[in-house]
């Protein structure tokens, strides 16, 4: 009355009691080995947020392009302006500098993606540093080198506003390192904060990204 019967595994009978038990342990081990932070099956939330988010600045990107485009087909060929004498020589090393920051961004997600935080924290100051050089390069052409301002004429008002929306999405950059670099000061690093490093990073390539358009633009192109 009270017997169990046997259940078949592979044509074979076993014992309900060593083989639920047998289950168990296969299970418990099973979800030992499932992250705590999310499903290996589904994309994390926060970088498809940012993605999406990214994509809008993208579109805000193309239409101050497209300002500069149009502001310049109505004005030539006086492009640019006849007391717009741009400094190339400051630029570019600056540039190369911001391009070079996004290799070691880079660097520091590797590193957290193997939980190096110290390798992760060692590269980000480095990008950050490397970010706040550009950012005083950019300070020097606005407020030493340049000979016109944004009222000045047509080239003046699109060069300020391109460049000068970017200079703030530089900021954010800076400001978005100080605070992950604050986040993984205290307590363990979690997946967490490596999620975080991987979505600043996606910014920061975006930020590169813009300003060598920018760059081939008004200094390469004109």
């Amino acid at each position: 009355m009270g017997a169990t019967p046997p259940r078949y595994a592979g044509g074979r009978a076993t014992n309900c009691r060593g083989g639920c038990k047998n289950r168990r342990v296969a299970s418990a081990t099973a979800l030992e080995k499932v992250p705590s932070h999310g499903s290996l099956t589904r994309p994390n939330v926060v970088s498809v947020g940012t993605i999406v988010w990214l994509s809008s600045e993208l579109m805000f990107f193309a239409a101050l392009f497209a300002m500069y485009f149009t502001v310049r087909s109505v004005n030539e060929p006086h492009w640019p302006a006849s007391n717009v004498v741009l400094d190339l020589k400051t630029a570019a090393p600056f540039t190369i500098i911001l391009v070079l920051s996004s290799v070691t961004c880079q660097l520091g997600v590797f590193a957290a993606e193997r939980g190096d935080v110290a390798g992760l924290r060692f590269w980000f100051i480095i990008t950050f540093f490397m970010g706040a050089v550009f950012i005083g390069g950019q300070s020097f052409e606005y407020f030493v080198h340049n000979d016109f301002s944004l009222a000045s004429h047509g080239y003046g008002s699109v060069y300020y506003i391109t460049t000068g929306f970017h200079g703030l999405h530089v900021l954010g950059g800076l400001v978005a390192f100080i605070f992950l670099l604050v986040r993984t000061t205290f307590g363990p690093f979690t997946p967490g904060q490596a999620t975080s490093a991987i979505v600043v990073s996606y910014y920061w390539h975006f930020v590169d990204i813009v300003w060598i358009g920018l760059f081939t633009v008004i200094y390469l192109i004109r």
